[in-house]
């Protein structure tokens, strides 16, 4: 482009030396031919800006990641001159366009109309903007380019994926290691009562073995349910660019949503622990369950003032992971501090297990790891079939 405008220049330099050492009607047109060819180019462009039309759609607005949803866009020439070179720019780094090169080049006749359908796919979960992101527009000369965003955006829905697993290498025995747990609940004999662990309703309070034996004491009901699996997860977002904290908290959810599916499958109930002492703990014991935990984790908000150690204090003092065999936990960021409040879990006989999502080397963090402490690295980009 700039080769063609240099050439241009050349042209009218040399056209203004002729008309100066010559003259006549022909080098003066000439001359003037030259010097409008750039205003009539600026012109022909705002024109186009102004008069040309895109339309976009996708067959849903809510779509799940990594999941292609039917997606057509309409190129549309509704004026008396032709569109000689446009191309449609895609975003292309939260989602693409499948079969649709990102530098097509478009000319459009008069009353042209062009439509494309195709699939469009998003990378990870979150609300953004997909499809077209911006038109470019080229004169015929080709001397001057235009770039615009277009007003026709799609912001979509972006929901993670459920993911399969046939078998969980980080414990494979876990089905057998559940079920001897609560073959062994089934047959321990009802206690009247027991300490009292904090979260445990004041209502359930045995006040006489309370004043006998001088600490609270809580009633253990008949037939209690022994929760043998807990699950928490990270809420904390880092950093401030969608393509920086996107991935991380994508692979965050769906390893959460796999590691729940694959449970819910087996129908080994276990229980997602709330991240705020104020918000309610699910437990899922069958599919049906399952699918309202979905929601629930597809709807999480990550917040920068989040801070992991408040959340991991305020997990590990619910009354439920006093009684959980197997803690999994999924977490963006692991450092030594971090993992000293698992201590106490770990004292109590539960198997902790942590799939810390990073693309860092957190080896020596994981050396210090035992037979009850196993800790995992989740590439933020691998696939988790392959590693879960």
């Amino acid at each position: 482009m700039w080769k063609r405008k240099w050439i241009l220049l050349g042209i009218w330099l040399i056209s203004l030396w002729i008309i100066s050492n010559y003259g006549g009607s022909a080098s003066y047109g000439l001359f003037f031919a030259i010097t409008l060819i750039p205003f009539l180019s600026l012109v022909y462009c705002l024109c186009v800006f102004i008069r040309f039309r895109i339309y976009q759609k996708i067959e849903s607005r809510d779509i799940i990641c990594r999941q292609s949803v039917p997606y057509y866009f309409v190129l549309q020439n509704e004026d008396k001159y032709g569109f000689a070179s446009v191309k449609a720019r895609m975003f292309s780094t939260l989602s693409y366009v499948e079969d649709i090169p990102d530098d097509m080049e478009y000319e459009l006749l008069p009353g042209d109309r062009y439509t494309y359908e195709t699939k469009l796919v998003c990378r990870y979960r979150g609300e953004y903007e997909v499809g077209i992101k911006e038109v470019v527009v080229t004169d015929f000369f080709r001397l001057f380019t235009f770039k615009y965003k277009t007003t026709e955006t799609i912001k979509a829905l972006v929901k993670p994926r459920m993911i399969h697993l046939d078998e969980l290498n980080s414990i494979q025995d876990i089905v057998a290691f559940v079920q001897k747990e609560n073959q062994y609940a089934d047959t321990e004999p009802d206690i009247v009562v027991r300490d009292y662990i904090a979260g445990d309703p004041v209502s359930q309070i045995h006040w006489k073995a309370t004043a006998k034996e001088q600490k609270l004491k809580v009633r253990t009901r008949t037939g209690e349910d022994k929760q043998m699996i807990c699950l928490f997860f990270e809420t904390k977002r880092y950093g401030k660019d969608l393509l920086e904290y996107l991935p991380p908290e994508n692979q965050i959810l769906e390893t959460t949503l796999a590691l729940g599916l694959f449970l819910a499958e087996r129908a080994i109930s276990y229980t997602l622990l709330s991240q705020k002492t104020s918000a309610v703990s699910q437990t899922v014991g069958s599919l049906r369950d399952y699918e309202a935990l979905y929601k629930s984790v597809s709807q999480t908000q990550f917040l920068q003032e989040n801070d992991i150690q408040n959340e991991l204090q305020s997990i590990l003092h619910q009354s439920m992971t006093h009684h959980c065999k197997i803690l999994f936990g999924v977490l963006s960021n692991l450092t030594t501090q971090i993992l000293v409040q698992f201590d106490a879990c770990l004292a109590q006989g539960t198997v902790v297990v942590l799939y810390v999502v990073t693309d860092e080397n957190i080896d020596e963090l994981k050396k210090q790891g035992n037979e009850r402490l196993r800790i995992i690295t989740v590439p933020v980009n691998a696939e988790l079939r392959d590693i879960l």
